[in-house]
């Protein structure tokens, strides 16, 4: 049984099937892409994993316990964390602020900014975002906006923040997005080395091929919002229903 259990998952919007009969399983601290042409479901299976939607039919279950009808942020709180297309971070803080903020996270979600600002945080959450920013190589940024920040810094920051709340599952919503060769790279050494020191699990929506092949350990793909092939990234690449599906190439 997997950390992440998906069973008979479907999804309608109006009259468009959206996600069909959908059965995954993501092995404990593995990397696990999914990946398909666009509109094959992949963004509505991981807003499913996220409490963004409630599946119409079936079951998700994280380490045994069920993540439908959870806010977000008691998703979060069970040891789940997403990176978005887009890094969502708070353009008007500087990095050391944005790192500290899911320290000060309360039960219901909301953060304590007014810790923060009047910088009567704890000594040990001070130091805790202090390592985060060592373990994403930012502490020389550490009092820059992230308004000013390139695109692939921004993504640094945004998994500072979410490994702060040292996540079990980490959901990756193409996490290059946007980038840069170089900060590309970059981002897959970070996710490399991330994954080498830490008792983490990765699911990652991708469809750069060269980031696929350079991090997952299992691959699920997906068309016309069901699975038709899941196996290891050696099997994956010649599939005749991968190349039927599936229009791009590993680099």
């Amino acid at each position: 049984m997997g950390i992440l259990e998906v069973k008979n998952v479907s999804k309608r919007f109006g009259g468009l099937q959206a996600l069909g009969d959908v059965n995954l399983s993501v092995n404990e601290n593995t990397v696990h892409a999914i990946i398909g042409p666009n509109g094959a479901g992949k963004s509505t299976l991981l807003n499913c994993f996220v409490g963004k939607l409630i599946p119409d039919t079936g079951s998700v279950m994280f380490n045994g316990i069920s993540l439908l009808g959870r806010k977000p942020h008691e998703i979060n709180q069970l040891g789940v964390s997403r990176v978005f297309q887009t890094p969502e971070i708070f353009s008007d803080l500087t990095v050391f602020e944005n790192v500290m903020i899911p320290c000060f996270a309360t039960r219901d979600g909301a953060f304590r900014m007014n810790a923060i600002n009047s910088m009567t945080a704890e000594t040990s959450i001070i130091e805790k975002a202090e390592k985060m920013l060592l373990d994403v190589n930012m502490q020389d940024k550490r009092n820059m906006h992230a308004a000013s920040l390139s695109r692939g810094d921004k993504r640094r920051l945004e998994m500072a923040m979410c490994l702060s709340q040292d996540p079990k599952l980490l959901l990756l919503d193409e996490p290059t997005a946007g980038m840069a060769r170089a900060d590309t790279n970059n981002t897959i050494d970070l996710l490399k080395e991330i994954k080498a020191t830490r008792d983490i699990t990765m699911a990652i929506i991708e469809h750069d091929m060269h980031v696929v092949f350079s991090l997952a350990e299992r691959i699920t793909v997906m068309a016309q919002g069901t699975p038709i092939v899941e196996d290891i990234p050696e099997n994956i690449k010649g599939h005749p229903k991968v190349q039927e599906a599936y229009l791009g190439t590993a680099h």
